[in-house]
């Protein structure tokens, strides 16, 4: 399977980071209808729902992860991933796709 990395955006407008660790698991969830971007998939953890978004921006897509937009269509409307690293400035998962 081919190893496939995101970086969730826009965590400090919900719960902020600090909760996530490594392994802890994450669901995608497309947006079609979302009013600004309509490629937007939302990031969710159970208990919590949504905790921000896949980053879809040059600014907020850290090193070779995939953009929102390069994820959208290889993905289907509700898909589970995994947290792989924690930094300071973000957080990004894994997603393996057949």
């Amino acid at each position: 399977m081919k190893k496939i990395y995101f970086t969730i955006a826009g965590m400090r407008c919900y719960y902020g980071q600090d909760f996530l660790e490594r392994g802890d698991e994450v669901i995608l969830i497309k947006e079609p209808d979302n009013e600004y971007d309509n490629e937007a998939i939302k990031v969710v953890v159970d208990g919590l729902d949504k905790i921000g978004y896949v980053a879809n921006s040059t600014k907020t897509v850290l090193g070779n992860c995939y953009s929102a937009g390069r994820l959208y269509d290889r993905i289907k409307d509700e898909t589970k991933a995994k947290v792989k690293y924690v930094t300071d400035r973000s957080v990004v998962c894994e997603l393996q796709v057949k």
